[in-house]
């Protein structure tokens, strides 16, 4: 499995575990509901660390949580 589709299931699940929609969680990270679509379903394959920073802190983990 490629690094990029591991990183955009772990964020799918800690964000469902949060009970945050897609939609939710673009707003509390200042993310794009778009970038928040694509990392989820590999439609990104590299983002950026700004972008990890920003989810996992709006999902209260560390980025090494988004990326294991």
């Amino acid at each position: 499995m490629a690094q990029e589709n591991k990183i955009g299931k772990n964020i799918k699940k800690l964000r469902q575990a949060e009970g945050l929609s897609q939609d939710r969680l673009s707003k509390k990270a200042d993310v794009s509901y778009n970038s928040i679509i694509k990392l989820e379903t590999g439609g990104i394959t590299n983002p950026t660390i700004e972008t990890l920073q920003k989810i996992s802190k709006a999902l209260d983990v560390s980025v090494d949580e988004l990326i294991k």
